[in-house]
Parts: structure tokens; C-alpha cells; sequence
């Protein structure tokens, strides 16, 4: 089928989107209320758009009305923000904090979450999460009910037992067991079913033009 977006709601464009781009990375974002208070709230519009410089892009739509949500006036106020990957065992809690908390109530405390303090920014991180990415805002666009909120990089910290060689900085990224969005709602995938399919050269390629398909690891 075909579809066209400029006859379509804004609600609906917004299921095909997430139905058939998956599975999305989640940010777990934590920022600063005006208060000085940790506000925490996880994004599926999110990933990593560039390394020199190194950049995390975020999609923060609006509340109805327009309004926008609290997490995109920390990160435009006060320009910090951290990334926090979202692995199994905090999936519940995480859920937990894209609740709609009247103000006053923390996500924090209603999560149980204990935080830990930054290196780079003064926003602290989650402090279970297996891995986060402290962030300077770099720049904001607007378009429509969007909010593109573009992030530098500024450090990472990931769980000692998670580094395998911290000279030659190799991971363990199945260790991490991070999941991600699968369409809307409830649906989530984990991430430890994976295949190994190398990249081939152009002389491979050559070589093989016969073959229809190239096995999968």
C-alpha cells in the first residue's frame, strides 16, 4: 500500500512512522528542573548521528497545544543533558518515568532510581545504567510540534564489566543487553539476538558476481 502523509493526521503518520522504523534506540534523558531537581524521561525518536564531532540527535515532540515538554526546557535552558541507555533489568523503571507525574512528583523517587554524578556536566546519570553520554546542547530546530535537539558529545561512561579492552576501547555491546522500541504502546525487542555478516570489498564482490546470496553468520 501506499500512503500519503499529506492526507494523513498528525497521529496517524506518527503509527506508521513507529511501525516500521524499528527498533529504535531509547535515551533515557536526564535534565535539570529549574528547581535544581532531576528530571528523567526516555525518548524512542533518538541515535547517534555523527563522530567528529560526536553528536546525538533527540526528537522531543510537544504536549497538545504545543507546549513543550519538560525535558526539552531543561536541555534549551540550562544547554546539559545525559543520555542513559536502558538495558533489561531497568526496563520497568524506565517505563516508569514516561509516566505523566503532576508536578512535584519525581520520576526519580517514584522509580527508585538512585543517581550518580557526571563527569563532563553537572546533570547527573542514572546510576545502573550500563552506559550514558554526557551531553552540551549544540543546537535546536522547530519544526512544526518537533523539537531536534542536536548533542555534543562531551564524555561517555560505560560499566567496567562491560569494557573488554580499554586500550583499544572494544565493548561488550551484547553484555549491555539494551533494548528498544518495537512500533507504539508496549512493544519493546531485546537486543541479544544478533548475526555476523562481514562488509565485502568490491574485489569480493567481483569474484563472487555468480553467487545470488552470501551466507549469514
Amino acid at each position: 500500500m501506499d500512503f500519503d502523509f499529506s492526507k494523513l493526521k498528525p497521529r496517524e503518520r506518527y503509527k506508521l512512522l513507529i511501525s516500521v522504523v524499528v527498533p529504535r534506540p531509547i535515551a533515557w534523558v536526564t535534565s535539570l528542573n529549574p528547581d535544581g531537581s532531576v528530571n528523567a524521561a526516555p525518548f524512542s525518536f533518538f541515535n547517534a548521528m555523527g563522530s567528529d564531532p560526536p553528536i546525538l540527535a533527540l526528537g522531543i515532540g510537544n504536549h497538545p497545544g504545543n507546549r513543550p515538554k519538560d525535558s526539552a526546557n531543561n536541555i534549551q535552558r540550562s544547554g546539559f543533558f545525559v543520555v542513559n541507555l536502558v538495558s533489561e533489568d531497568l526496563a520497568a523503571a524506565m517505563n516508569l518515568t514516561a509516566v505523566e507525574f503532576p508536578a512535584g512528583v519525581s520520576e526519580i523517587e517514584a522509580a527508585g532510581l538512585e543517581l550518580a554524578p557526571s563527569v563532563h556536566v553537572v546533570v547527573p546519570r542514572i546510576a545502573r545504567a550500563p552506559a550514558a553520554f554526557e551531553c552540551r546542547l549544540h543546537s535546536a530546530l522547530e519544526i512544526g510540534r518537533n523539537r531536534i535537539l542536536i548533542g555534543e558529545v562531551l564524555g561517555a561512561f560505560v560499566r567496567d564489566d562491560f569494557v573488554t579492552d580499554p586500550e583499544k576501547l572494544y565493548l561488550d555491546s551484547g553484555a549491555l543487553r539494551l533494548i528498544g522500541r518495537m512500533g507504539g504502546r508496549g512493544g519493546y525487542v531485546r537486543t541479544s539476538d544478533r548475526f555476523e555478516m562481514p562488509r565485502i570489498t568490491f574485489e569480493e564482490w567481483q569474484a563472487n558476481q555468480s553467487a545470488e546470496i552470501y551466507p549469514v553468520d
